[in-house]
């Protein structure tokens, strides 16, 4: 029998989800565990799969639109069955005869556009919930706006060509462009993304909440870095150097316990398996997935799981549930050519490692000075659950670790 298919709570405690795009197209057939959409979430970007098999008769939300959890998305019905009228059944359904959903249209008068085009001749302007966003932050109203979509609908992609007309002024573009003190500044404003609200959003509460202190330090990494070659010789999967801080990360925590803490308003919340969070930056924005008992995890199952977020990230295709936990992250921008720097930490965890270049040095050796290779470390730690002797404690286990790299495979 013919349903309405409903947008998922996808996260926890989610009030909408942004249905990013249909993945297969209305009469087509699908079976159980097939995907049907990509939903993105605040934190993530993942796949809906279908409850059972089916046809998708009609898509009632087009790709971007924001939709509430348990809204309809979508009119669904069994393998066999053939459906006379979709109106009809929509209406029977309760959801009414537009193809649209009342919930998604926004209705105006018609005034002038200031785009070129023709103004739709009626008195209704149907429009997605991302484009009314995308309008509103842009301050453009909606009967400015030429649709595009069907009757007349706007989408994101009219929105943004508005924001470009709105931008880049109406002159001859073959004159040659001024410079100097007196010409003209060309800006212009990209509307916030779902993923850039909520990172600043958590790590504005993070400076704000948790009281920030810093431990440095700085390790010797020839037998490390030699370590590594050596692996590579004979492992399948390359093992980069961010994996080996990753598991000396892990040897640390394992070291000194006091570390593998959160803060919570009633206790300070200590685990037992050290759960490591690495940063990913990708288009939209930082991801942190979280590679659980790393301190159990061999190198190559590290490499491995590391490789295989970064691929998931790049196509936005991390689950919510594995972005969610662990007490500390490691994050990188030594590829960057970056020495040193200090992280925000990432909320609820109670520390993150920054991890800079590996940088050819003058080293003092007893009374000696030769040339070798150095990394540089900055541990950012909330003061709540930890104290400033703990954290040194840890920096200490931790430089011995990378400076003695046969730790690391113990």
């Amino acid at each position: 029998m013919a349903k309405l298919l409903r947008m998922p709570e996808v996260a926890a405690n989610a009030v909408d989800a942004i249905l990013a795009n249909w993945l297969i197209d209305e009469g087509s057939k699908f079976m159980s565990g097939d995907a049907l959409a990509v939903v993105e979430t605040e934190k993530a970007a993942v796949d809906m799969a279908a409850e059972s098999d089916g046809v998708l008769v009609r898509a009632l939300v087009e790709n971007g639109a924001t939709v509430d959890v348990g809204a309809p998305i979508a009119l669904v019905a069994d393998l066999d069955e053939n459906i006379a009228d979709i109106d009809v059944e929509l209406t029977r359904l309760g959801f009414g005869t537009s193809h649209v959903p009342e919930s998604e249209v926004t209705t105006t008068t018609v005034q002038s556009p200031i785009s070129s085009g023709i103004a739709p001749p009626s008195d209704r302007i149907f429009s997605s919930p991302l484009a009314r966003k995308l309008a509103r932050n842009a301050g453009i109203p909606l009967e400015a706006i030429i649709g595009t979509g069907p009757n007349a609908r706007i989408r994101r992609r009219d929105v943004q060509a508005a924001i470009a007309d709105r931008i880049t002024p109406d002159t001859d573009r073959s004159a040659a462009p001024e410079s100097g003190p007196g010409a003209p500044t060309s800006i212009s404003d990209i509307p916030h993304t779902r993923m850039r609200r909520v990172i600043a959003s958590r790590l504005t509460e993070s400076k704000q909440t948790a009281p920030h202190f810093y431990v440095r330090g700085s390790c010797r990494v020839d037998e490390l870095l030699s370590l590594r070659a050596t692996l590579n010789e004979h492992s399948p999967v390359k093992i980069s150097i961010n994996d080996l801080v990753i598991k000396a990360t892990a040897r640390a925590h394992a070291y000194v316990p006091e570390m593998n803490v959160i803060w919570t308003p009633e206790a300070i919340r200590q685990f037992s398996t050290v759960d490591i969070s690495v940063a990913i930056a990708t288009d939209g924005g930082l991801l942190t997935p979280v590679l659980r008992g790393a301190n159990a995890m061999s190198i190559t199952d590290i490499a491995l799981s590391t490789q295989d977020f970064v691929a998931r990230a790049k196509i936005g295709r991390i689950e919510p549930s594995e972005l969610e936990g662990g007490t500390v992250s490691v994050t990188n921008l030594g590829m960057y050519g970056v020495e040193e720097f200090t992280a925000i930490l990432n909320p609820p965890q109670s520390a993150i490692l920054a991890v800079g270049a590996v940088k050819r040095e003058a080293i003092v050796d007893g009374e000696d000075i030769r040339i070798g290779s150095v990394m540089r470390f900055v541990l950012s730690v909330d003061h709540r659950p930890v104290d400033g002797a703990t954290a040194a404690r840890w920096m200490s286990q931790f430089v011995t670790v990378v400076e003695n790299p046969a730790l690391i495979l113990a």
